[in-house]
């Protein structure tokens, strides 16, 4: 432990690549995993950029996601999207007993074998829309046709909310995403939000359908407005962060070109493919965050209690010490074992579901447009920087 890895450090959000973390964090990682972070309101905590630590200490019970004891790394103005998390039913920031409730209501609905069951619907959506591609013609914007209406439907089925009303629910979570929202512009957003579920949510009671909030609304003890926010979390991330994964994941590709026709030539292939994109590109790259509830020693650190500490799972995931080689895309690469999703009681309930749209996403769209490629010089794609998930804005392509 040098002076240097005992100074305050205020957490990089500029990316020297596209595909990488900022550089910092890497340099930073390799020289101490854990070292003190200044977070703009004052306090002072720790940023965790190894792999063994990060996974240690989110399956540390020690460790709260409680979001009244919660700093964050963002500057001022983002911070005040966590406002909108004191709601009932957003059970990302509770610690169990709490969470555990709502957590065993909907694990169930997201298991490997009714995601298995969803495959051929899934199929149907992905074939619909590379349909719509080619009748269209050249060039597309493939995020617009493609990357997030495929996951946008899917999710919209699952849950049973109208898929003729995504314009609305979309461009609600994208102000909800900004770094760059106001206060007034999240808390618009996220009333609006929440005002269209709860009307969705009374109309599920009175007449309810073969759909995830019929079933939580008929067969469960939450109230209105906690199945609104339950909602709220499932469709903002049941869209957005697999429409991320499939632009970004287009985009890196199509910049590797040997690495794309492996994809290709081998839909068999496509579980380690998607694994290791989930891995190389971290669409989550800030956070997760969580607070000490008593003093832990983690990797001959002392956190003491009421610290907080900002993981970078972008870092995490690109440690040497877990995957050889990890600034290279090897879509062969078992990369299972990625934090992407998290780890421990707060892994991501829909992580089945991203990786089965994935999987079926990528052979489907690199087997139907072989010559698929940029429309744009590479640096011309505009990159999600601004936004709490990473990805692209608008990915031009040609075929």
């Amino acid at each position: 432990m040098t002076e240097a890895t005992t100074r305050p450090v205020t957490l990089p959000l500029t990316r020297e690549r596209p595909f990488d973390p900022p550089d910092a964090l890497g340099l930073w990682r390799d020289e101490d995993p854990i070292r003190p972070l200044a977070y703009p309101d004052g306090h002072q905590g720790w940023l965790v950029t190894g792999y063994a630590a990060a996974r240690a200490i989110l399956a540390d019970p020690r460790f709260s996601t409680r979001i009244e004891l919660l700093h964050t790394p963002l500057p001022q103005r983002a911070m005040q999207f966590r406002n909108t998390l004191r709601r009932p039913g957003f059970f990302l920031r509770l610690d169990p007993p709490d969470h555990t409730r709502y957590r065993r209501l909907l694990a169930g609905q997201f298991t490997v074998r009714r995601m298995k069951g969803l495959e051929p619907r899934i199929e149907e959506i992905t074939r619909d829309h590379l349909d719509a591609m080619e009748r269209a013609g050249a060039p597309t914007d493939l995020v617009r046709a493609f990357a997030l209406p495929i996951p946008s439907l899917v999710i919209c089925e699952l849950l049973g909310v109208p898929y003729a009303d995504r314009e609305k629910f979309q461009r609600d979570s994208a102000v909800l995403l900004s770094l760059n929202s106001s206060v007034e512009q999240i808390e618009a957003a996220m009333n609006d939000l929440l005002d269209y579920l709860d009307d969705l949510v009374r109309r599920k009671r009175a007449e309810p359908d073969d759909d995830l909030v019929s079933g939580l609304a008929t067969e469960t003890d939450l109230t209105d407005e906690e199945l609104a926010g339950v909602t709220t979390l499932l469709l903002i991330a049941g869209h957005e962060t697999t429409a991320n994964m499939l632009g970004l994941g287009t985009f890196a590709l199509l910049r590797n070109p040997e690495q794309l026709a492996a994809v290709r030539d081998n839909p068999e292939a496509a579980d380690h493919a998607v694994e290791e994109l989930l891995r190389y590109l971290t669409v989550i790259h800030i956070g997760p965050l969580r607070a000490a509830l008593e003093d832990v020693e983690i990797d001959g650190r002392l956190i003491r209690a009421g610290e907080s500490v900002t993981i970078s799972v972008a870092a995490a995931n690109r440690d040497p010490e877990r995957f050889p080689e990890p600034d290279q895309l090897d879509v062969a690469r078992p990369a299972s074992g990625h934090l992407t999703f998290g780890h421990g009681i707060h892994q991501c309930l829909g992580q089945q579901l991203a990786r089965t749209e994935m999987r079926i996403a990528y052979p489907a769209l690199l087997r139907r447009f072989p010559g698929l490629r940029l429309a744009v010089p590479a640096e011309e794609v505009p990159m999600r920087t601004d936004m709490a998930i990473y990805g692209v804005h608008r990915l031009p392509v040609t075929w």
